[in-house]
C-alpha cells in the first residue's frame, strides 16, 4: 500500500461518460403494493471467472477498519478455508446463477489517499477519476471514502456507486464507491446498526465488528459488488429503466433474514456471548450482516437465515 497525489487535469476527460448506477438506502418503508421483481438480462457483458477487487482509501481509516473490509473481501472467496455455509462465501455463491457462469473474488492492490488530494467533498467525476488509478480487464476499481468525506447524492438518494467507463480510448473498465455513513447518515446508510429518524422505531441490531459506519459500509460494498458483476456495463441484469435500475440487491432492499418486512430486516443470528447480530460468517472469524440477493433461479429474494 502506498499514498500518491493526484492531479484533477483529467477530470473534464472523464465527466462525459459517467455511467452511475447507485446502491440504495437499505432500508425501505414503502407499505404500497409492488409487482414482481425480475430482473431481465439485457444481453451485456457481465463480469465473470477470476474478478480482482482493487481498493482506494480516500481520507482517513484506521487499520482495523481497512481490516473489517479487506477481510470481508477475502471471504467472498470460495476456498476450502472458509467457512461453512452461512457464509459470505455461500452469500456470494448466488451470483453464479446468473449467466454465464462463476465469479470468483479477489482482493488486488490497494492505495491511499490520506491526504484528501482531491478535498473533502467529491462529485461523480472525481469518484471516476480516483478509480482510474487502479483501473484493469476483469477488474472492479472501488473507492471508499472516509466518514468525514461528503459525495454529491450521499445520503439523499444513495450510499454508494457503480458504473462503468472508458479513458483515452481505452477498454471500459467497472468502478464502484461507497461512504461511511457513520457522521452523515447512519439511519440511512448504516441500518439496522441505528434506530431510523423516520419510520418503524424497531431497536437497532448490534454491528457485528463493533464499529457502525464500516459494518455499514460492508453491506453497501457488498450491494456494489453484486451489481457491478451482474451489470457492469448497463446491459446485464436489471429491472426498470437503465438509468435507474433495480439490481440484484436493490432489488431486495431492507432484506437481511426470513420475515423481512418495510423497517424489520428480519430474523437474524445473534452470538451468545458478544450480542452482535450477524448473518455471515468470514475468514478468521468474523461475522457480517449481509443483504438479501435476488436469485435468478427461484425468482425470490434469497436470505441466508
Amino acid at each position: 500500500m502506498h499514498t500518491f497525489p493526484i492531479s484533477c487535469l483529467t477530470l473534464l476527460l472523464i465527466s462525459a461518460v459517467l455511467r452511475p448506477s447507485s446502491a440504495t438506502i437499505p432500508r425501505k418503508l414503502a407499505l404500497v403494493q409492488t409487482p414482481p421483481t425480475v430482473l431481465n438480462y439485457h444481453k451485456g457483458s457481465l463480469l465473470t471467472g477470476n474478478i480482482t477487487v482493487n481498493l482506494l482509501w480516500y481520507g482517513h481509516f484506521s487499520p482495523s477498519q481497512k481490516t473489517i473490509i479487506t477481510d470481508f473481501i477475502n471471504s467472498l472467496s470460495t476456498t476450502a478455508a472458509l467457512p461453512p455455509p452461512p457464509s459470505a462465501a455461500s452469500w456470494w455463491q448466488t451470483t453464479r446463477s446468473y449467466k454465464p457462469g462463476s465469479r470468483t473474488i479477489r482482493l488486488g492492490k490497494q492505495t491511499s489517499d490520506e491526504k484528501y488530494s482531491l478535498g473533502k467533498s467529491l462529485k461523480d467525476s472525481h469518484l471516476v477519476y480516483l478509480a482510474s488509478k487502479n483501473k484493469g480487464f476483469n477488474e472492479i476499481s472501488l473507492v471508499l471514502t472516509s466518514a468525514d468525506v461528503g459525495v454529491v447524492g450521499f445520503c439523499m438518494n444513495r450510499c454508494g456507486t457503480h458504473g462503468s467507463t472508458r479513458l483515452n480510448k481505452g477498454r471500459n473498465f467497472a468502478y464502484g464507491w461507497v461512504g461511511n455513513s457513520v457522521s452523515q447518515c447512519p439511519d440511512q446508510c448504516a441500518w439496522p446498526f441505528v434506530q431510523p429518524v423516520f419510520g418503524p422505531k424497531i431497536p437497532p441490531l448490534s454491528p457485528p465488528n463493533g464499529d457502525v459506519g464500516v459494518d455499514g459500509m460492508v453491506i453497501n460494498i457488498a450491494t456494489v459488488l453484486a451489481g457491478t458483476v451482474t451489470n457492469p456495463f448497463k446491459g446485464g441484469y436489471f429491472q426498470g429503466p437503465d438509468t435507474a435500475p433495480m439490481e440484484a440487491v436493490t432489488a431486495c432492499t431492507g432484506m437481511f433474514g426470513s420475515g423481512a418486512f418495510p423497517g424489520y430486516p428480519g430474523k437474524v443470528l445473534v452470538d451468545k456471548k458478544t450480542k452482535v447480530s450477524y448473518n455471515a460468517l468470514g475468514v478468521k472469524g468474523r461475522k457480517y450482516l449481509l443483504p438479501a440477493m435476488w436469485d435468478p433461479v427461484t425468482s425470490t429474494c434469497k436470505t441466508l437465515v
